[in-house]
């Protein structure tokens, strides 16, 4: 990782807690004396300003006002975190993941382009930001077969009402059942959260580091070996990366990605102000209603993906390049993206502070440098890129009322000259009996990403031009019914000159137009104390398209759930079922740390089954589980070519809420 980004980073994160603090001692002569009496209420919290309120925590994403609550549910509480809805791994917790439910690739401008790891990474913009009247700290852990082990730590505070701050932390740790595969992640951010007094300063900000450790194993050498009793121990599967000479226990091909992060987003704000009264007077609030604000918004981070392979083979990359390689050789390459985006946007507001409706209009400055190194040599490339942004917004604060936005970005200058975003959504909070609808529509244009530009190492130079730029339509609508305990939704993708990884593992471009239709449903029935939750989701595609993808697929939990023990726990236990139709997966390449086109190789899983057990007894919420229980009837499920998931295995967790 850059030192100097690093320590600009921590710096910067530094002196916008020193803005904060100072912008709190200028507003505090506004706090009434009555305000610093002793608290005589018995409660622990934060401030004696909280000392008449019941504890409460809440948190808003960063551009929103809609306030949210952290999930204490313990209907799903046994699923895996990192693979919902519809993600697959490569068979061990932490590895590249794919979804059967096709997403494109999110991107506007220039970008690195390593996404198979992103639904462990931590990301600035959709970070929550917490606002609590007491500390509020969640432990929580899980335990697996194989060592596999997923820790979570949170923490957050208030300074004051008007100051919070939070820092969270993930660990993921898995060897996997088979040989050389393990995961070793880390991943954490820090935030603040900052009004002042007068209400017309805010300052959010976030602080994020991630660090993935992948070891490739390249898949397993031929699925007749699952069937093999000999082979019972899934460790002793030959692997195509196999090298036993070099490192039983690791594996000599590795990719490694890091990022780091800064964010800071903050606005001054003018309005009618008023000042509300508490019933005795002894305390005021001060409210204002925004009519017109400056904002500034400043990201910088540093992207790195590094694969090695420290004994290489020269069979091993004959589709790629032919070499041969000598004793001590290696194959080495880092890829590394370095931005800083400057934006500014000036706010006016309509409306009373319940039902605002917010627009907005801005520029910024972009810069990007990329880098790769080759042991033999460098490629690096500089480009400033300027942009425009609009938005109109209005958000439903309160059940009954319709929200609706529309935004866009629009670069003018550089590399990435002619890329837009374009979104406009509508929808409803209807009563709580009936729930929510929403309608979705979306165009971008986008540059092919970095790495499909620029990839080379010592021995070979598999660099690729595109002319064209791809194109993303996406149309979508949601409806959701709380009575009926039901919800559909449907989304039309429409795709032209779509990049891609094609069957012979070389950057591509499918230029006609591609048309993906997706269906999903849920119901949930109700029988007493047993709950039957079903979801299924339906895709067809355009014939000839380079997208893998199952047509069908479903997920059904049938539990009971009931309070036990004079109600002193709550318990929910049953059967989870996960199937997927017959389908040609995504392949992976350890190469490129990323999934390609195939049609050669097709799967048709027996469907994966779960036995759960999930309690909770006040604010821990722990479960028991038998994961993968149709292994002990049926063949191994496959993920990908060469990738079985795990076998049947125990796992364990908990999540134990603490509050100061």
């Amino acid at each position: 990782m850059n030192l100097k980004v690093i320590s600009t980073s921590i710096i910067g994160f530094m002196l916008l807690s020193v803005v904060a603090k100072a912008q709190l001692n200028n507003g505090s002569a506004m706090t009434l004396q009555s305000s610093q009496q002793k608290d005589t209420t018995g409660k622990k919290t934060n401030t004696s300003d909280w000392k008449d309120f019941q504890t409460r925590i809440y948190y808003r994403k960063i551009y929103s006002r809609k306030i949210l609550f952290t999930d204490t549910t313990l209907h799903t509480f046994h699923r895996r975190m990192f693979l919902q809805p519809w993600f697959r791994d490569l068979g061990n917790i932490g590895s590249p993941t794919m979804n059967w439910f096709f997403e494109p690739e999110e991107r506007i401008g220039l970008t690195l382009g390593y996404h198979s790891f992103d639904v462990y990474r931590f990301n600035p913009d959709s970070l929550n930001f917490y606002n609590t009247t007491r500390p509020y700290s969640v432990f929580s852990y899980q335990l697996g077969s194989k060592t596999e082990q997923i820790a979570d730590f949170l923490h957050t505070q208030n300074v004051n009402p008007s100051w919070n701050f939070a820092a969270e932390y993930h660990k993921v740790s898995s060897t996997g059942y088979y040989h050389i595969q393990r995961n070793y992640h880390d991943l954490c951010n820090l935030t603040t959260n900052y009004f002042s007094i007068n209400q017309q300063y805010r300052l959010q900000a976030a602080l994020v580091y991630n660090k993935l450790q992948h070891d490739e194993n390249g898949g397993i050498v031929a699925d007749s070996f699952l069937s093999d009793p000999s082979f019972a121990d899934r460790g002793t599967i030959p692997v195509w990366f196999q090298n036993d000479s070099y490192n039983q226990k690791r594996s000599a091909v590795t990719n490694v990605f890091r990022d780091v992060s800064l964010l800071l987003v903050h606005a001054y704000t003018w309005g009618r102000r008023d000042t509300l009264y508490s019933e005795d007077s002894s305390q005021i609030t001060p409210k204002l209603t925004p009519r017109f604000s400056v904002q500034h918004r400043m990201q910088m981070g540093d992207e790195r993906l590094q694969y090695k392979d420290l004994s290489p083979d020269s069979l091993r990359y004959a589709a790629l390049f032919q070499t041969h390689f000598n004793s001590g050789d290696s194959v080495m390459m880092v890829q590394r993206q370095f931005y800083f985006d400057n934006g500014f946007s000036l706010n006016g507001f309509a409306g009373s502070l319940q039902h605002q409706l917010q627009f907005s209009a801005g520029f910024g400055v972009r810069l990007d440098k990329f880098k790769t190194d080759y042991v033999t040599g460098s490629n690096t490339k500089d480009y400033i890129s300027n942009y425009l942004t609009g938005e109109i917004r209005k958000e439903a604060l309160q059940k009954n009322e319709w929200s609706y936005a529309a935004n866009g970005k629009f670069f003018l200058t550089g590399e990435a000259a002619g890329n837009f975003k374009l979104q406009a959504n509508i929808g409803k909070e209807l009563p709580h009996e009936i729930g929510n609808i929403n309608i979705v529509v979306q165009q971008a244009i986008n540059n092919a990403p970095y790495n499909f530009l620029i990839y080379r190492n010592a021995y070979a130079d598999l660099s690729q031009s595109f002319s064209n730029k791809e194109s993303v339509t996406k149309i979508a609508a949601t409806v959701y019914n709380e009575k009926l305990h039901a919800g559909l939704g449907i989304r039309n993708n429409i795709l032209a000159n779509y990049f891609y990884l094609n069957a012979l593992q070389q950057f591509d471009q499918y230029v006609p137009t591609i048309n993906l239709t997706q269906f999903w449903g849920r119901k949930v029935f109700y029988f007493g104390k047993w709950r039957l939750d079903n979801e299924l989701i339906f895709q067809q595609k355009t014939n000839d398209a380079p997208i893998n993808i199952p047509s069908l697929a479903g997920r059904h939990m049938l539990s009971l759930e009931k309070d036990v023990f004079g109600n002193a726990m709550k318990m929910a236990t049953g059967i989870d079922i996960r199937w997927h139709s017959a389908y040609a997966p995504a392949a992976y390449s350890p190469f490129f740390n990323r999934f390609y086109y195939q049609d050669n190789y097709t799967i048709s899983n027996a469907p994966e089954t779960s036995l759960f057990f999930n309690f909770m007894v006040k604010s821990f919420r722990a479960y028991f589980m038998v994961d993968q229980v149709q292994h002990l009837f049926t063949p191994t499920v496959i993920s990908s070519q060469g990738y079985p998931i795990q076998s049947t295995m125990l796992r364990f967790g908990f999540s134990w809420v603490m509050i100061n």
